[in-house]
């Protein structure tokens, strides 16, 4: 790796690293949307209201739910003169769920719902309209009983994210007005009603309009006194079941591995899995270089090519050809190494190889007239060959 690329890497690293520290230590912002769930702490969740619940009430009285209610009321042995929670922005029951909650109330137990839309099957089964005003109210909103023991200096006042609504219509006959929204420029109280009772058989059904009274950010704002007083209408009872189903902020798992992520050994078995292929793609599957195959030299076949052609001329006979070829290659080697002319073997040919070759003129005269007696002969034979070779080796140019 060059400079330049390592110092671009590093540069990368460092910006990196200055991101991942700013996400870390930069504020988490609020999350504002609504929950009412009992373990989330954000401004809209639940989690202060049940936490008293359970100061006021031994803890063992108080009753988790995170089933639908229609299977929590059909499956689960219920406790007499009990209450049952919902507090969300809408809820919304099916028919089955509506029928057992009624058979509940009827035995003589309480339901308290608060939400901004109780669904149409409770609406039209109870004889009820609200009316929502779906513009965030922009001055202070202050509801209040028409009890007479609650005292005008001690009222809630709500503004954050407060839609207004109110009970639009309800059946006078087995419905009481509980509450309404404080207004000082209308005597008509009933105009905006947000807190009712519903007589049903031996119980009663209590529905409230301001699922934000009871959130965490009303209940630490100083305004927990109206939350107390509307769940101080339910019966003195033993035991309290909290509905952690119907929320906006339950958790819900919508994958198509729903099933196994339900169960706890799947579940465990498939993080095994990740965490396995995790671990081979780390130590195993990195990229590996392919295997160099073993490439042989090629061979020198320069002696055995020359074998074979002294093989194919040594069959013909033809030592004429072989002797003309081999001079031919000798006075070409004498050119090419001591740069001398060998257009005439003659005397000054014969002075100027002996000083180059380190040989007496005598040896060099008797070598080259051989040659020359050779090159005059129109036939050759094997012993001339054989001592034609033997004078060159001997010569050793």
């Amino acid at each position: 790796m060059d400079k330049r690329s390592r110092n671009i890497l590093i540069l990368f690293g460092i910006a990196l690293l200055a991101i991942i520290v700013t996400e870390l230590v930069r504020p988490k912002p609020i999350n504002w949307n609504d929950s009412y769930t009992s373990t989330d702490k954000i401004p809209f969740g639940s989690y202060v209201l049940f936490e008293e619940l359970k100061e006021i009430k031994d803890e063992n009285n108080i009753h988790l739910i995170t089933q639908n209610p229609y299977d929590f009321l059909s499956d689960s042995e219920l406790q007499t003169n009990s209450s049952y929670i919902f507090i969300n922005s809408n809820i919304g029951l099916d028919k089955r769920s509506y029928e057992k909650l009624i058979a509940f109330v009827r035995n003589g137990n309480s339901v308290f719902m608060a939400a901004q839309n109780f669904g149409r099957i409770i609406s039209d089964s109870l004889h009820i309209e609200t009316e929502v005003d779906y513009q965030i109210v922009e001055e202070e909103i202050t509801p209040t009983f028409f009890s007479s023991f609650i005292k005008e200096d001690s009222l809630s006042k709500f503004k954050k994210k407060i839609y207004k609504t109110v009970f639009k219509n309800f059946d006078t006959i087995k419905t009481t007005a509980l509450g309404y929204y404080k207004n000082d420029q209308s005597e008509d109280n009933l105009a905006e009603v947000n807190f009712i009772k519903v007589i049903e058989g031996k119980g009663n059904l209590y529905l409230n309009t301001l699922p934000q009274a009871f959130s965490n950010y009303y209940m630490l704002n100083g305004n927990q006194k109206y939350a107390s007083t509307c769940l101080s209408f339910l019966n003195v009872s033993e035991t309290i079941y909290w509905d952690d189903y119907l929320k906006d902020g339950r958790k819900i798992i919508d994958s198509p591995m729903r099933f196994v992520l339900n169960q706890v050994p799947l579940r465990w078995a498939y993080y095994l899995l990740l965490i396995g292929i995790l671990v081979f793609v780390i130590f195993t599957g990195k990229r590996e270089q392919r295997i160099i195959p073993i490439v042989k030299p090629l061979e020198n076949t320069s002696i055995e090519f020359t074998k074979t052609i002294g093989d194919l001329y040594f069959q013909h006979k033809d030592y004429s050809d072989i002797i003309s070829k081999k001079i031919t290659y000798l006075l070409e080697k004498i050119r090419s190494t001591y740069y001398i002319s060998t257009n005439n073997l003659d005397k000054k040919f014969i002075d100027k190889l002996a000083i180059k070759t380190n040989h007496s003129i005598d040896e060099t005269t008797k070598f080259v007239d051989y040659i020359n007696a050779l090159k005059s002969k129109a036939f050759h034979t094997e012993e001339d060959l054989v001592e034609l070779n033997k004078k060159i080796e001997e010569f050793t140019l």
